[in-house]
């Protein structure tokens, strides 16, 4: 009897010592779960080294299916006991359960504590985003002063599908490489990542990854690109066709590559100094993504398109080179536990997003001609969004990991949510929701000011421009954060990896919401008379010029008239 007593004991220290998994049995999972009420730093658990599971006594002849079904009924009853607004407070709702609230029984903690959720202090998630978020917001400042100095070139003015194809390889940040940060920052709070060989594994899986999807997304984007200029002009030009493929495969996959090595960095980083890499790896992955993205296009565009009636065998040369690799990386990714199935499941979200970028790379098209300056403040207003996202999307993944299955909703979590629950007060994330919706106002009024004094060399942009862009802003960010919530819920719900299917869908619709709502601000400052970049001055110039030119030209009075038109001027 003490033999087998033991034994059940050494087999619960061991399964304590397993990271939490998204596979197995209910039974499994919860009965690993409650084998301790101790949470490390990464949300793993760890042993109480007692005879009994987080308080439930295990007499000899109970089976697995018994006490899982015991320690559910247990977790159900503290959630329901519980009560509060779910916010992740350890306020006095969450307070301690079990043990008739004994801080020392061994069973006492919070609720999120006994379902393995990792806690963070409101300054400490605060802080850990905004220092990321504001060196983010610099690279997406520099990549709409970028963009517009670049829609001048040649290249831009003769082929203008590359403006459909800039929303979408900037998409790719998402699609791509804030998966790979999502899938690497959960592993890291699953406690996966602290043997080196199995970081190189990972590692390599993933970047071999990324650039299989990004050779087959940046070939079906160019091709998106190319049919739709050519409905919209009337002509297919196979020149420029040939172009924007080789442009966007060279783009898309060197773009990937340096931001994979910088995303693995900073999550390994974290991950030794006991931060929480959800907070850290994507910001500071888009703070160099967009510049790096426009920079490579811009150039090899233009190189190509100095060259393209001499060397128009370079742009073949290229195309071929990356789909000769592509079987290489393939067979990587089928080799590697971590992202195999990947590589069959991840396609649909990709691609979908992919041609959603798309809808809001024919806005960016369509704007370009009619407003000035709007190609500088569409990389901010869709990166920003897109990064603010992304945040809180790898954290519900991450806590979904941490205390649930695939295709099981905690039971303190609706689907379905009111807006004021799921941004403000009333669900796990909406502390997280707080702090990003409060960031962003101050991070957009600082990014538009600093992107139109460098764009225009003085400041130009006046209270209206302020609150019609923080309006637009600020309802583009709640509206992804509240999708966010009741997508990634629907798909662990429909057993689909969110850290997979997630990001990919919500950076795509910040591209779309950012560029169209973008747009109705600018429709909306012209209507009232304060379009941007168009100061009162010059329009008064431009009066004068217009007054005197048709005076000084008519029958009527022409000396007397020219003599007040010069006098006019000169005061």
């Amino acid at each position: 009897m003490h033999r087998r007593r033991r034994q059940r004991s050494d087999g619960a220290d061991k399964s304590a010592n397993h990271p939490l998994s998204t596979s197995g049995s209910l039974s499994s999972i919860i009965t690993t779960s409650i084998a301790s009420s101790e949470t490390d730093h990464r949300g793993g658990i760890s042993s109480t080294g007692t005879g009994s599971l987080a308080g439930l006594d295990v007499g000899e002849g109970d089976d697995a299916m018994a006490v899982a079904k015991r320690a559910q009924a247990r977790g159900l009853a503290q959630l329901d006991s519980a009560g509060g607004d779910g916010d992740g407070d350890a306020t006095g709702r969450d307070a301690a359960v079990g043990g008739g609230g004994d801080p020392n029984h061994p069973s006492a903690g919070t609720v999120d504590e006994q379902r393995g959720v990792r806690q963070e202090k409101w300054w400490q998630t605060t802080i850990q985003i905004a220092i990321p978020f504001f060196i983010a917001g610099i690279g997406t400042i520099g990549a709409g002063i970028i963009l517009g100095r670049v829609e001048h070139w040649k290249v831009f003015v003769h082929v203008t599908e590359l403006f459909i194809l800039v929303p979408a390889l900037l998409g790719l940040k998402g699609n791509l490489d804030m998966c790979l940060a999502s899938r690497l920052s959960t592993q890291a709070n699953l406690g996966n990542m602290n043997s080196p060989r199995e970081i190189i594994h990972m590692v390599l899986g993933n970047i071999a990854l990324v650039q299989v999807q990004a050779i087959v997304a940046a070939f079906i984007v160019s091709i998106f690109a190319t049919t739709v200029g050519s409905i919209m002009s009337g002509e297919f030009v196979f020149d420029h066709a040939m172009l924007l493929t080789a442009s966007s495969m060279f783009t898309a996959t060197t773009s990937c590559f340096v931001l994979d090595f910088v995303l693995v960095a900073v999550i390994l980083l974290s991950n030794r100094y006991k931060m929480n890499p959800d907070n850290l790896a994507t910001p500071l992955a888009a703070s160099i993504g967009d510049v790096v993205s426009i920079t490579l296009l811009s150039f090899i565009a233009s190189l190509l398109y100095d060259n393209i009636v001499t060397h128009l065998w370079v742009t073949f040369v290229v195309v071929s080179c990356y789909f000769m690799l592509l079987p290489f990386w393939v067979l990587i990714v089928l080799r590697n536990k971590y992202t195999r199935s990947v590589l069959t499941s991840g396609w649909v979200p990709v691609l979908s997003a992919l041609f959603i970028s798309g809808m809001g790379g024919l806005v960016l098209d369509t704007a370009v001609g009619i407003f000035n300056g709007f190609v500088v403040f569409q990389p901010i207003i869709n990166g920003i969004g897109g990064n603010l996202v992304s945040v809180q999307a790898s954290k519900i993944s991450t806590m979904l990991h941490q205390s649930s299955i695939l295709g099981i909703i905690p039971p303190h979590i609706n689907i379905v949510e009111l807006p004021w629950k799921a941004l403000f007060k009333g669900v796990p994330y909406a502390k997280t929701s707080r702090i990003l919706i409060l960031m962003s106002i101050p991070g957009q009024v600082l990014f538009i000011f600093a992107a139109d004094y460098i764009h225009m060399q003085r400041s130009t942009i006046g209270a209206p421009f302020v609150l019609s862009y923080l309006f637009v802003s600020t309802l583009q960010i709640m509206i992804l954060l509240y999708v966010a919530h009741v997508i990634i819920h629907l798909m662990w719900k429909w057993k689909m990896d969110p850290d997979n299917s997630a990001i990919p869908y919500l950076t795509a619709l910040g591209d779309l919401l950012g560029s169209s709502f973008l747009m109705v601000a600018f429709l909306f400052l012209r209507a009232i008379g304060s379009p941007y970049g168009e100061e009162p001055d010059d329009e008064l110039d431009q009066s004068y010029s217009l007054l005197h030119t048709e005076l000084t030209t008519s029958s009527v009075g022409g000396g007397v008239l020219n003599d007040l038109i010069h006098d006019a001027s000169s005061i």
